[in-house]
């Protein structure tokens, strides 16, 4: 049983959760250095690795048949652990201002909603697999933040690179809705009865 917490899918799973704080701390010691692109740089890093085990830790559970009920429930927290930190920190930098603050916000309101639903649901034990949709909102989000994660720093190499990020997380937000829509009609039968 213990054996199965600590295999390589739930060690990835635990990576991701751990670096959370370690991009928070990039953005707290950004201030502080002489070259502030270095902290952003170092934060960007972190999440692409992040990001990737987000991908593997469910690949590899699949096909090495290493699923496990702390895996299944860890996962998805990772996630918006690391989506919502960073949507916040870019929030308070003011990478993601005005307008775009909708955005963001649709996105942390989806992402609680949705949790919300999935945990109900699975006290009926009504399944809610991920749609094919939902992963691509998943992966337009991540692409999003990394792009804001360089904010001026990624700018100074590629012209645009908040605008990008901006745009990105706009297209985020809007599947986003789309999949919330698609969770909560798939799961409105169960709340009603």
């Amino acid at each position: 049983m213990a054996s199965r917490a600590y295999n390589i899918p739930n060690l990835l799973t635990y990576a991701r959760i751990v670096a959370v704080p370690l991009i928070v701390v990039c953005f707290f010691i950004e201030g502080k250095l002489e070259s502030s692109d270095f902290a952003r740089w170092t934060g960007l890093w972190l999440f692409i690795i992040a990001s990737i085990t987000d991908y593997l830790d469910g690949y590899l559970a699949r096909i090495w048949n290493q699923t496990s009920n702390i895996g299944k429930m860890l996962d998805p927290i990772a996630d918006k652990l690391l989506v919502a930190s960073v949507l916040l920190l870019m929030a308070a930098d003011g990478t993601i201002a005005g307008w775009s603050l909708w955005a963001a916000i649709t996105i942390l309101c989806r992402e609680i909603l949705v949790s919300g639903l999935r945990e109900y649901l699975a006290a009926l034990k009504v399944p809610v697999p991920v749609t094919r949709i939902a992963k691509w909102k998943t992966t337009a989000q991540m692409f999003a933040l990394a792009f804001l994660l360089a904010g001026p720093a990624g700018d100074k190499v590629l012209p645009y690179t908040t605008e990008i990020g901006i745009s990105l997380l706009w297209i985020a937000a809007l599947l986003t809705i789309y999949t919330g829509y698609d969770y909560f009609r798939a799961g409105l039968k169960h709340m009603v009865d």
